[in-house]
Parts: C-alpha cells; sequence; structure tokens
C-alpha cells in the first residue's frame, strides 16, 4: 500500500516522545528505548517527521495526563508516542493515563500491534497498549523496552502519516492515498520486470493478493530455469550483493561483537600520574641501602600526603600515585622492618637491603597509552578486551557498524510448533529454532516470522510482514521443485525479486535460492534455503552467515577454512560435499583430524550434533572415488574448535 509517507508533506510531522518510568526519571537506569525511537524517525526516516519535544516522567498518572494535554492542546503536536508503563506493574498506568485524555479511541491500531507482536513473542498478550486521537493529535502507547516499542512502531507506521493527514484536513494527500489504494486492489496484466523494477525505481504492491496460480499443478516446471553454479560462485554472487550497513553511536556496555566504525583515541593517558609498579616503599634513590623512617603510606585511589625526603620513606602500594619527591620504588621483599608502634599497626621504621635506582618501579605518566594515541583501529571487532580498553580511556560511546535484523520463516503445511501435540501427517519444526540458535550465536538480532503455510497468499503475506521488519529474510522449504515449492515463484512474481541463483553444485543444499527485494531505496536480501534440517544450516553457514558478517562492517567476512586430516575412509558424492565433523588435535600433530559424525543423509539433523566444521570433500572422478584416512582436506570452521 502506498502511504502519505511515500508522498512530499509540505511540513514535517510534528513528533513528541514521552517516557514513563520511575527507573529513567530517577536516573537508576538508561532510557534507551525513546533515544531509539529518535533515531528511527530522523536518522531512519520511518516516519516523515521531527521529534521536537521529548520528556521523562515518573509513573505517575496525573503527571502523565498533565504531559499529554499540553503537548496536544499548547504545543498542537501531530503525533505523540508513550513507551513505557503498559504492562502489568502496579505503577503502568500509561493506558490509564492516555484514555483518560483522549476524544476518540483507535482500536484498530492497538490490534494491529499487539496482533503482529503476537508472532514475535505469546507474552505480548500481556501488553495494554492505548492508541487513539485529542483533538488533531494522534497518540499512541508503546512499550517501555527499546525493541518492543522499535517493532510496535514499525507494526503502525504505513498507517501514521496518513491517519495524520486525516487529523490536520491535508486533503491533497488523503485523496492522493486513496486513489493509490483503489490502483492497488486492481491485478497488474503482466509483473513488473527486473529491468524495469530496479531501473525505474518502481514501489512494490503491499496487499497480500498473490498473482501465482498454483492450481494448474500437471503444468508445473519439469525443470528448474536456474543455471546451475558453483558454491565459489554463489558466495561472491552473495557477498557482492550484500550492502554495508550504517554507523551508530552504541554505549559501550551494548557493543560486544560490533565492528568498530571509526578509530577511537585516548582522551586521557594512562597511567594519568606516575604510579607504583610494586607494593612496596618510596624511597630518594640517591641515598642508597640503609635504614628509612616512615612517614606514611600511599595507597590506590588516593593522593599521597606529604614529600618523601633524604632519610625517610612512604609505604605505597601498587598502582598508588608515587609521592613527590620519591624518584624510586624497592618492593616489599627487599625490606626488613626495623621498629613499630602499636602493636604492629605502625610502621616505624624500616632498612632498605638493596640500593635502589633512579626510576625502579615506577610507571611514568603515559607509560601504557599517551594521550591521543590511537587505541582501537576502525574495522576491528569489539571483544571483551577491546571494551575494557575504551572504558580504562573513558571513551564510552562506539561508532559501530549496525547489526542487520534478520528474520526466520518457516515454510510448510506438514509443520506444528515443537510444543504441540503431533498430528498425522505433521512434524515439528526444527529448523527454525536451528536457525534462530545459530544466528544469535553470531549475535545477529533476530526476528522469529513463524510459519507460512504452502499457499501464495500465506507466503505473501509472511514475506511482506517480514519485509517491513528485517533486512535479511531466511527461509527454510519450499524451493525445491514440488508442486508445493512456491516461494521462488512468490517472490518472482509478487514481489519482483531480483533471483540472482537458485541451484548450487554441492550436496546437501542444491535448492538454494538467494534473490535481493529493492524497496524505497533499501536493498533487502532473501535467502531461500532448502527444507531438510542438515541442508538448511549448512547453507546458512556457507552463505548467510558471510552475508551478515559484509553487513555487519567485519573486513573479512567469509568463513574461516583451515587443513584437516581425514581420520577414516570416506566415499565422494558426484557431487561437491560439505561433510559434517569434529575436529580434533593429537599429540605432537599441528594438523587437526576430521572425524565424521555418521550418516550424512540430509535430513538427519543428528550429522550436526556437536559437528564444528564441514568437511570440503570434492565431487568423485574416475581417477578419484574416495578420500582416504589420512589425506588433506579443506575444512569450514561453524563451532568453538
Amino acid at each position: 500500500m502506498a502511504t502519505s509517507s511515500e508522498m512530499e508533506h509540505g511540513t514535517k510531522i510534528k513528533i513528541g516522545i514521552l517516557t514513563a518510568s520511575d527507573s529513567c526519571f530517577e536516573g537508576k537506569a538508561e532510557d534507551k528505548s525513546s533515544a531509539n525511537l529518535k533515531i528511527l524517525i530522523e536518522d531512519k526516516k520511518i516516519i516523515p517527521g521531527k521529534v521536537v519535544v521529548q520528556s521523562c516522567v515518573p509513573d505517575d498518572i496525573e503527571q502523565i495526563k498533565e504531559k499529554l494535554t499540553i503537548w496536544s492542546d499548547a504545543l498542537k503536536l501531530d503525533l505523540i508516542l508513550t513507551t513505557g508503563g503498559t504492562g502489568f506493574a502496579p505503577r503502568d498506568v500509561t493506558p490509564e493515563a492516555t484514555k483518560s485524555i483522549l476524544h476518540k479511541e483507535a482500536p484498530g491500531m492497538t490490534i494491529a500491534m499487539i496482533k503482529a507482536s503476537l508472532d514475535v513473542t505469546p507474552l505480548a498478550m500481556l501488553s495494554r497498549l492505548v492508541c487513539g486521537t485529542r483533538g488533531s493529535t494522534l497518540i499512541i502507547n508503546l512499550p517501555g523496552s527499546k525493541k518492543g516499542s522499535q517493532e510496535c512502531l514499525e507494526f503502525v507506521t504505513p498507517a501514521i502519516p496518513h491517519a495524520v493527514d486525516l487529523l490536520q484536513g491535508n486533503k491533497e494527500n488523503v485523496v492522493t492515498t486513496h486513489t493509490h489504494l483503489q490502483a492497488e486492489t486492481t491485478p497488474s496484466a503482466a509483473p513488473v520486470s527486473h529491468t524495469q523494477h530496479h531501473h525505474q525505481g518502481e514501489h512494490h504492491h503491499l496487499g497480500h493478493q498473490s498473482s501465482v496460480d498454483d492450481t494448474k499443478v500437471a503444468l508445473r516446471a519439469r525443470e528448474s530455469p536456474f543455471p546451475l553454479i558453483t558454491v565459489e560462485e554463489a558466495v561472491d554472487m552473495v557477498l557482492s550483493e550484500a550492502p554495508v550497513l550504517g554507523v551508530e553511536k552504541v554505549f559501550y556496555k551494548d557493543a560486544l561483537g560490533r565492528i568498530l566504525a571509526e578509530d577511537v583515541y585516548a582522551k586521557d593517558p594512562l597511567p594519568p600520574f606516575p604510579a607504583s609498579i610494586k607494593d612496596g616503599y618510596a624511597v630518594v634513590a640517591a641515598d642508597g641501602a640503609g635504614d628509612r623512617i616512615v612517614l606514611g603510606d600511599s595507597t590506590a585511589g588516593s593522593v599521597p600526603k606529604g614529600e618523601v625526603i633524604p632519610g625517610y620513606c612512604i609505604r605505597i602500594s601498587t598502582g598508588a600515585p608515587i609521592p613527590k619527591g620519591a624518584d624510586a620504588v624497592v618492593q616489599v621483599e627487599d625490606t626488613k622492618l626495623l621498629k613499630d608502634a602499636d602493636e604492629g599497626r605502625t610502621e616505624l621504621e624500616i632498612s632498605l637491603l638493596q640500593a635502589p635506582v633512579i626510576g625502579q618501579d615506577i610507571r611514568p605518566v603515559g607509560f601504557d597509552i599517551k594521550a591521543g594515541e590511537k587505541i582501537l583501529a576502525k574495522g576491528i571487532r569489539l571483544g571483551p578486551s577491546e571494551l575494557g580498553l575504551a572504558a580504562t580511556v573513558g571513551v564510552v560511546k562506539l561508532m559501530c557498524h549496525m547489526f542487520p535484523v534478520v528474520g526466520v520463516l518457516s515454510t510448510g503445511n506438514e509443520l506444528v510448533e515443537p510444543e504441540a501435540k503431533l498430528r498425522p501427517g505433521h512434524i515439528r519444526d526444527s529448523n527454525r529454532t536451528t536457525l534462530l540458535a545459530a544466528l544469535k550465536e553470531h549475535g545477529f538480532p533476530t526476528v522469529d516470522l513463524g510459519v507460512a503455510k504452502d499457499r501464495p497468499e500465506s507466503l505473501l503475506e509472511h514475506l511482506k510482514n517480514a519485509l517491513r521488519r528485517t533486512d535479511v529474510i531466511v527461509t527454510s522449504g519450499g524451493v525445491s521443485m514440488g508442486e508445493k515449492d512456491l516461494l521462488k515463484q512468490v517472490l518472482h512474481v509478487d514481489l519482483q525479486a531480483h533471483m540472482h541463483f537458485g541451484r548450487v553444485f554441492m550436496k546437501p543444499g542444491k535448492p538454494t535460492t538467494f534473490a535481493t527485494v529493492t524497496i524505497d531505496d533499501t536493498k533487502k536480501l532473501f535467502f531461500g534455503l532448502p527444507g531438510n534440517p542438515v541442508s538448511a544450516i549448512v547453507t546458512c553457514n556457507l552463505y548467510v552467515i558471510p552475508a551478515l558478517n559484509k553487513m555487519s562492517g567485519y573486513p573479512n567476512p567469509r568463513r574461516t577454512v583451515i587443513k584437516a586430516k581425514i581420520s577414516s575412509d570416506i566415499q565422494l558424492d558426484s557431487r561437491p560435499e560439505y561433510h559434517r565433523v569434529v575436529l580434533s588435535w593429537r599429540e605432537d600433530d599441528p594438523v587437526p583430524w576430521a572425524s565424521s559424525t555418521g550418516s550424512q543423509i540430509s535430513s538427519r539433523l543428528l550429522s550436526m550434533c556437536s559437528a564444528n566444521a564441514l568437511l570440503m570433500l570434492p565431487p568423485k572422478t574416475k581417477e578419484q572415488k574416495e578420500m582416504k584416512t589420512g589425506d588433506v582436506a579443506e575444512a569450514i570452521v561453524i563451532g568453538r574448535l
């Protein structure tokens, strides 16, 4: 559906974001939700608007009502988004406050958010969102979490510009939108060609009426129209199409696994003062060995009092500042106590057993890190040590590449949820669980898109929902040559996708499909993985993970490949095979040994259990029909070694 968001507005929608949260108001928690909503609106432009006011109030019904009333009546905002206070907690009162000041409710928007949220999590039924209007202002309650508020806003985004036009009396925009709606209910005579779509920038139709005819079973294709390409060609194609996403500022505690988009420099030197390397005594080196009177102490986190003069010393801890006058530290092991007081509570006099030298056991200012020194280079993956470095120099906001959001969809009339009781002719859906877990293991944010039936309308509805919510769509099933394998047709005919490949010369995973869909100048990636469980996870590792790596800013997005020795004879297949193995090391052998996980049939998910590599076996030839024990082959690392 084309909406007025796609038109040129004379003025941008004026938006206010109100956070209702005791903890955020008191400074005990960071308000990530409202900051993210502003980014979605002003940077990602999911709504043609500008955030003109933001505020945070406690979970107090009167304060919430007051803000909503002032923003609607006095500031005349077009749209108010609230975040927080919509759950079951005793102080969650945002819905009650909102209802009390509304002139009209908009239950359709609430239903849209709840319905779509239930596809993500069953806990969405606990959300008490309220939407409606006060005067010419649209007010929408969103959940308090960053993820939940973003998803719910995205669910209703298509309707917001048109709703604002109606409230503001923008008749021209309203008529234009209605005209587009009427036009889109009429099926086009022929699908738009790939050339027209990509070069003329036409918009996609967003209705759920498919143009794919699945009734003429006898006339279905008997041979695939897609040429058979090599794995290397397929990977190259995927990586050439995968775009590197934009960048964003990320709080250092949330940046684990991100790729740094700019160099990071130290704001301060480390240490910022001359510091002791040892526990001992700060002394004047020129005094040499011998007796010293103890003046006091210097511990980490404190500023030393007094000055060290000849014949005296100050007791010092590791990391503590060197007191004025001292130019060396003598470790406690090289001293002897001569005199104490208060039953050992106070040191009065010690003896240095060895003569110190100037600078002994002292770290000068900037010894570890100099002020202005580059400590992290762009392109690096931020792990625990890198984040610790950033924290050390006080850099708490890091410019990182965005992570792609990945949706996972299973297809098939035979699939039921894992917790469901099996019915005749049905199986439990394992692919979604496996694929979601694999993506999460790599740190990518995911959306569970559920199960689509093997019907064109069901597939189209799920895919359009996915295109709205994700950057990358991964499906399993529906890409082979069966009468119910309709995904490729829906992509080609209904979504006018660019079909890059639909067959790969490999085992398992021959019918793997890759396509791209461009919507509003944004490229979305589609991976149609085979339905067999092993084929799905193998092809996910071969194609999906590298693509996501590239989109996340990885300088080298490809999987790690190492050499391995085969631990037992393996018969070769007519196609290149990605054999599931466990890599392990034997004593005095630097090359790992690859042990097969057993039967490699593509439906047997047990062959992936414990596998940490895919052994890349060549196709058999007249000269070579098997790999012998001890032969060396390349292996793609897919798990912990």
